[in-house]
C-alpha cells in the first residue's frame, strides 16, 4: 500500500468520478486507475462499485475511507512540523473553536499569539464541539476549544480545562432593568431569541425551562450567535447566552440568573495519540497563561457583597492543567 494510492482513492470516493478525481490529484486518469487496481488487489478487495455513470464505494471502501483520510491528515501534520524553521518564523496552526468561543474569549488570545509568532498562519475551524471533535479524530484539527462534557463516543482526546463561566440574560438595553438576578422560572411567558438547532446554548436553555415546569416561548428561532446578538439588540426578544459574550455586547442590557443558575466548562483538547506540531503547543501556552492571568484578575478584584443584576457573572474557577483523555457525556453539539 502506497501512500499516493490512498491519495487517488480518496480524491475519487470525494468526487465520485475517476476523470474529476484525476483532474485533482494532477495525473491522468488511466495513471490514476491504474493505481486504484494495484490497491485493490493488495487489500483483496474491490474498493469501488463502477456502474456507467456512477461510481460508489462498497462496504471495504467505506472501511478505509476513514483510515485513509486519517493517515493523508497525519502525513501533512508531519510534513509541516518537520519544515518548521527555528524560532517559530514559519508554521500553522489548525485550531477549531465553538462560535461563542470565537466571540468572547479567542480575539485576545490570537492578538497575543500573533504579536509574539507573526509567521504562523492561523488557520480557524468554527462549529460545534461534536463536529470539532469528529475534526480531531481524522487528524483535521490540531486542536479544538470544545465545551464539556464531550460528546458521546468520542475518540481517545486529551482535554485541559480553561474556564468555568456562567451564562447570563441579554436584552434590549431599552428593556426596564429586572432589579434582581433572574430565575429560570422568570423566563416562563417571556420571548426569547433562540439559537438554531445543535446549539449546546438552545439545548441547555430549553432543558432548564422545562426542569423549572414551562416550555419556553420563542419569537425568533434559528439564528448563529451574532444574529441572535442582532435580533435581541432589535428589541425582539431574550437570550441565554455565555458571560463571556455578553462582556463584547456593550450596547446589551445583562442580568445574571439567580443561583445555581447555569454554566459550562470551555477545554481545550488534542487527540491523545499525536503531539500537536510545536507551533500549536505555543499556542496552547499561550491559551494557558491568558486564561491563569484572567484568574488572577478575577481574585484580586473586590467584589460588591450581594447579587449582581447588571453585568456578566463572576466566572467559576476552572482547573486548568488537569489532562483528561477520552472523556464520555452528552452527545448535543456545543457552542
Amino acid at each position: 500500500m502506497q501512500f499516493q494510492q490512498l491519495l487517488y482513492f480518496v480524491a475519487v470516493a470525494e468526487t465520485r468520478h475517476f476523470t474529476r478525481a484525476a483532474e485533482r490529484v494532477h495525473v491522468s486518469q488511466p495513471s490514476l486507475s491504474q493505481q486504484i487496481r494495484a490497491l485493490e488487489k493488495e487489500l483483496g478487495a474491490e474498493l469501488f462499485s463502477r456502474a456507467r455513470g456512477n461510481v460508489a464505494l462498497t462496504d471495504a471502501g467505506e472501511a478505509l475511507l476513514p483510515l485513509a483520510r486519517r493517515i493523508l491528515a497525519d502525513t501533512e501534520t508531519a510534513r509541516h512540523e518537520v519544515q518548521e524553521l527555528a524560532q517559530l518564523r514559519r508554521g500553522r496552526v489548525r485550531l477549531g473553536a465553538t462560535p461563542s468561543v470565537c466571540t468572547g474569549l479567542l480575539p485576545d488570545v490570537l492578538r497575543a499569539f500573533h504579536d509574539l509568532h507573526p509567521g504562523i498562519q492561523l488557520l480557524i475551524e468554527e462549529s460545534g464541539s461534536h463536529d470539532l471533535v469528529r475534526e480531531l479524530a481524522r487528524g483535521a484539527l490540531d486542536l479544538a476549544l470544545v465545551v464539556l462534557p464531550l460528546p458521546s463516543a468520542s475518540p481517545a482526546l486529551t482535554t485541559v480545562e480553561l474556564l468555568h463561566e456562567d451564562l447570563v440574560v441579554v436584552s434590549s438595553a431599552a428593556v426596564a432593568p429586572p432589579g434582581r438576578p433572574l430565575r429560570i422560572a422568570d423566563l416562563e411567558g417571556e420571548p426569547l431569541v433562540m439559537f438554531r438547532h445543535g446549539y449546546d446554548l438552545r439545548e441547555l436553555t430549553v432543558a432548564a425551562c422545562r426542569a423549572a415546569g414551562f416550555e419556553p416561548s420563542f419569537t425568533v428561532e434559528g439564528g448563529e450567535m451574532d444574529a441572535v446578538l442582532g435580533f435581541v439588540r432589535a428589541g425582539l426578544g431574550l437570550a441565554v447566552v455565555p458571560s463571556m459574550v455578553a462582556a463584547r455586547a456593550r450596547d446589551l442590557r445583562v442580568t445574571a440568573l439567580a443561583r445555581p443558575g447555569l454554566s459550562r466548562t470551555i477545554a481545550l483538547a488534542h487527540r491523545s495519540d499525536v503531539a500537536p506540531p510545536r507551533a500549536a503547543r505555543e499556542l496552547q501556552k499561550v491559551l494557558l497563561a491568558t486564561q491563569t492571568a484572567a484568574r488572577g484578575r478575577a481574585r484580586s478584584t473586590p467584589r460588591t457583597p450581594g447579587p449582581s443584576t447588571s453585568g456578566p457573572s463572576t466566572s467559576g474557577p476552572s482547573t486548568s492543567g488537569q489532562a483528561t483523555p477520552g472523556q464520555t457525556a452528552s452527545a448535543s453539539d456545543s457552542v
